[in-house]
C-alpha cells in the first residue's frame, strides 16, 4: 500500500499531531512530504504581516509553491494535515489544494484530514472537503484538534504565539497557546484506528470508530460564532482587495480590519452569544445537534 502524508506547518504543532496520530503503522510504503511556499510567510509574526494574510486566506487565493517531488503518480490512502486561517484553510493549503500535480492524486483516493486548530474548523474543513470532492477524491475520515481553553483566552495566546514565537505562557499567567501537550501526546489513540483501516483497506467505517474515542465535539456557541464571522470576514476580504489598491491604503483597511475584530471578538461577541443561548438556542436544539452530527460527519462540504 502507498500512502501518502503531506502537511505545511509553521510552528510544527501540526507535523507533532500527525506524527502521533500514523505512529506505528507498517507494511506500508509511506512518502512524507512537508511543502513550503515559493515565498514563505514569517514567522514569528509582525501583527500588520499577520491580518494581512486575512484576505487572501478567506478569497483562498492561490500561491506559488516550491516544487513538490512526489515518489508516486498513484496513493492508496492520501493524509493532509492542514491549519485553518481567519475561518478558512491556510493559504498554503489553499494552493496545495489547487495544484494539478496533488489533485491528480486525489482523483479516486481516499483522504484523512488532521487539524491543528484553535477551536474553529468548521468552513475550512467544508472548503477543503469541497475541493477535494471536485478532484474526484473522497475524505474518510477528518481529526481536528484545537485549544480547548475559553475561546476568548485562546483568541489571546493564540496572538502572543505567532508574534513572539513561542508557545509561552503569555506573562506567566496565562495557559500555552495551541494544542495541549496532553491532546497532542494523546493523538496516538487515533493511530490504531487508522492503522487498522489501512491493513483491511477498508475506510468505510473510520469515522465512526474515529467520533467513538470521544474527543471531536462542536460547541453550540462556537458554531454560532463561526456561520456569523465568516460572512463577516468574506465582506471585510472583498472590502479591503477592493479598496487596498495601494501600500498605504491598505494597510489602513487591515489595521480598521484588526481594530473590528478586537472589538466584535471581545465585546459584541459575548453579547451576541449569550443572547443566541438564551432566546434563541432552546427553540432550536434538536436542529443545531443534527448540525453538529453532519459537522462531525465526513459528508462536510
Amino acid at each position: 500500500m502507498k500512502l501518502l502524508i503531506i502537511s505545511y506547518s509553521q510552528t510544527g504543532q501540526l507535523n507533532e499531531l500527525i506524527e502521533n496520530c500514523t505512529r506505528g503503522i507498517d507494511n506500508v510504503d509511506i512518502d512524507r512530504i512537508e511543502y513550503q511556499p515559493q515565498n514563505d510567510f514569517p514567522f514569528p509574526w509582525t501583527s500588520d504581516e499577520f491580518f494581512d494574510a486575512m484576505p487572501e486566506s478567506v478569497l483562498e487565493t492561490k500561491l506559488e509553491l516550491k516544487p513538490i517531488n512526489y515518489k508516486h503518480e498513484k496513493y492508496d490512502l492520501i493524509i493532509l494535515g492542514y491549519q485553518p486561517w481567519f475561518l478558512s484553510p491556510s493559504i498554503p493549503t489553499s494552493s496545495l489544494l489547487q495544484e494539478e500535480s496533488f489533485l491528480a492524486r486525489v482523483k479516486n483516493t481516499p483522504v484523512i484530514t488532521i487539524i491543528g486548530s484553535r477551536n474553529m474548523w468548521i468552513n475550512s474543513q467544508k472548503s477543503v472537503s469541497k475541493r477535494i470532492l471536485e478532484a474526484g477524491g473522497e475524505v474518510v475520515g477528518n481529526i481536528p484538534f484545537i485549544d480547548t481553553h475559553n475561546n476568548y483566552v485562546s483568541a489571546f495566546t493564540i496572538l502572543h504565539w505567532m508574534l513572539a514565537g513561542q508557545k509561552t505562557k503569555k506573562w506567566g499567567i496565562f495557559p500555552k497557546p495551541g494544542v495541549s501537550s496532553e491532546d497532542i501526546e494523546g493523538a496516538e489513540v487515533y493511530a490504531p484506528i487508522i492503522n487498522k483501516s489501512i491493513q483491511e483497506k477498508d475506510f468505510s467505517e473510520l469515522q465512526t470508530e474515529i467520533l467513538k474515542v470521544g474527543k471531536i465535539s462542536v460547541g453550540s456557541g462556537i458554531l454560532f460564532v463561526e456561520t456569523a464571522g465568516r460572512r463577516i470576514f468574506g465582506i471585510w476580504s472583498k472590502l479591503i482587495t477592493r479598496f487596498g489598491t495601494s501600500p498605504k491604503k491598505r494597510r489602513f483597511l487591515i489595521r480598521l480590519y484588526k481594530y473590528y475584530l478586537v472589538v466584535a471578538l471581545f465585546f459584541i461577541a459575548p453579547i451576541v452569544v449569550s443572547i443566541f443561548r438564551l432566546l434563541v438556542l432552546p427553540f432550536v436544539y434538536p436542529l443545531i445537534n443534527k448540525r453538529k452530527s453532519y459537522i462531525c460527519s465526513t459528508k462536510l462540504t
